[in-house]
């Protein structure tokens, strides 16, 4: 039976092959904040799943796995983590656009765009109710 090469969240990293350096400096923090015994038991299955990934599939949590416990312990609602990964990411893409107008060279990342298409754009003043 041949194995599936599917991409699984949280976990591995293009660039990095052996562990993500960013995930070590946040899983201690992780780690740390695990005060409960509810927290406790949460970081001690997602510190198995880390060992049963790399064991499994020689794959390692990135940056991302070990953030969404923290936030999830710093108490941020989980419809925010997805904008807060996006946050942390925009002065790197930031980057990317000074370096490709410096250079005169297109970098083409391989994400592709699925979500939503664009939507008319609404003044924060026109969603606000008039007061009498």
């Amino acid at each position: 039976m041949q194995a599936w090469k599917v991409k699984i969240m949280g976990f591995g990293h293009r660039v990095y092959r052996e562990f993500d350096p960013r995930s070590r400096v946040i899983e201690p923090w992780v780690e740390r904040l695990a005060d409960t015994p509810e927290r406790r038991q949460l970081y001690a299955v997602a510190q198995r799943i880390a060992a049963v990934m790399w064991q499994e599939k020689r794959l390692f949590p990135n940056v991302d796995y070990y953030s969404a416990l923290l936030y999830h312990f710093l108490g941020i609602p989980q419809s925010l983590f997805t904008p807060l990964f996006v946050l942390a990411r925009v002065s790197g893409w930031s980057a990317h656009i000074f370096e490709q107008r410096g250079d005169n060279r297109l970098i083409r990342p391989d994400a592709e765009y699925t979500g939503p298409e664009p939507r008319t754009f609404v003044r924060p003043e026109d969603c606000i109710p008039a007061t009498r």
